[in-house]
C-alpha cells in the first residue's frame, strides 16, 4: 500500500518548480495579504482562477493532493456552518441593507445578505488553497528553510520548518507501517469496515506511533546538538537557488497585482463590496 501524500514535496518538471523558493514564499505572502483585506468578490473571483492556472501550470495531479484537499473542504463546511449558525445576520451588519429569503423563527432567518458573505468567505478558502498547497508541494524543504531565512526568519527556526515537512512523509509511513501490522493481527480497517469502526480502530494505532515519533525526535535532537547546531548566528545553505530572471518578472508582476489588488480593494473608502447598493 502506498503511503499517502499529505503536503510533501513532489517531483515535477514545471516552471513552478523552477522557480526560486524565496520569490514563491514572497508571491504567496503578497497573495495572502491581498485575500485577508479584501472582500472585493471580483478579485477573489479573478484569484481563483489564476490560483487553477497555477496549479494546472505545475502539472500536478488531483490525485496527489486530494487528501489535504478533502480534509480542507470538511473544514470549510464547518467553518461556513458555525458562521451562520452563531451569527446568521452578520451579512446584514455588514452590509447595512436587508434582503429577507426566508423568515425563520427568532434570530434564524435567511437572507440574501448573509449567503453573499458566506460565499466570500468561500472563495477566500478557493483562492488561497491552491498557491498555499503549490507553495508547499513544489517547494524542497531545505529550500523553503532557505527561503524563510532569506526572508529574515532566524536559521533555528526555518530549519525546524524543514525538518516538519520532511518530518511528515515519515509519519505516514509509520501509519501505515502500524496500520498494516495490526490489521494483519486481525483488526478490520478496510473500507469493508463502518466508518465509526475504522475511527474507532485507529485509536490504537496512535500510541505506537507517538511512541515512534518521540523516539525520532530524541535521535534528531541529540545529532543537531553534538552538531552544534545553533551556536552560530548565521549558517550557510546547501539547497539555496538564488534569483533567476523568471523569479524576477514573477516578484514584479506580483507586486504591482498586489497595489493594483490593494487600490482596487479601498477606492471607495470601504473593503466589502456591496451588489445590494448598486
Amino acid at each position: 500500500m502506498t503511503a499517502r501524500r499529505i503536503l510533501s514535496y513532489i517531483e515535477e518538471d514545471s516552471p513552478i518548480h523552477k522557480l526560486c523558493g524565496a520569490s514563491k514564499l514572497l508571491v504567496f505572502l503578497f497573495w495572502s495579504i491581498i485575500v485577508m483585506v479584501s472582500f472585493e468578490t471580483r478579485i477573489l473571483i479573478l484569484l481563483v482562477f489564476l490560483g487553477l492556472f497555477l496549479f494546472r501550470l505545475s502539472k500536478l495531479r488531483f490525485a496527489d493532493v486530494s487528501f489535504i484537499i478533502k480534509m480542507m473542504a470538511f473544514f470549510l463546511v464547518l467553518n461556513l456552518a458555525a458562521i451562520y449558525l452563531f451569527a446568521p445576520e452578520q451579512g446584514v451588519t455588514i452590509y447595512q441593507t436587508r434582503h429577507l429569503i426566508l423568515e425563520g423563527s427568532g434570530r434564524w432567518t435567511l437572507t440574501w445578505e448573509q449567503l453573499f458573505y458566506e460565499a466570500n468567505v468561500l472563495l477566500k478558502y478557493l483562492t488561497i488553497i491552491p498557491p498555499a498547497i503549490l507553495l508547499m508541494v513544489t517547494t524542497h524543504p531545505s529550500e523553503f528553510a532557505a527561503s524563510l531565512n532569506r526572508i529574515g526568519v532566524p536559521y533555528t527556526v526555518a530549519y525546524a520548518v524543514s525538518l516538519t515537512l520532511r518530518y511528515i512523509p515519515d509519519v505516514e509511513r509509520d501509519y501505515e507501517a502500524i496500520s498494516q501490522a495490526q490489521q494483519a493481527r486481525g483488526l478490520e480497517l478496510s473500507r469493508k469496515a463502518s466508518w465509526i469502526k475504522r475511527l474507532k480502530g485507529t485509536v490504537p494505532l496512535l500510541l505506537p506511533l507517538i511512541f515512534f515519533s518521540l523516539d525520532r525526535i530524541e535521535v534528531i535532537s541529540r545529532a543537531m546538538e553534538l552538531r552544534g547546531f545553533g551556536k552560530h548566528k548565521q549558517r550557510t545553505w546547501y539547497s539555496s537557488r538564488p534569483f533567476g530572471r523568471a523569479d524576477m518578472v514573477l516578484l514584479a508582476v506580483s507586486a504591482l497585482l498586489f497595489a493594483a489588488g490593494i487600490w482596487f480593494t479601498f477606492r471607495n473608502g470601504n473593503r466589502f463590496y456591496n451588489p445590494f447598493l448598486e
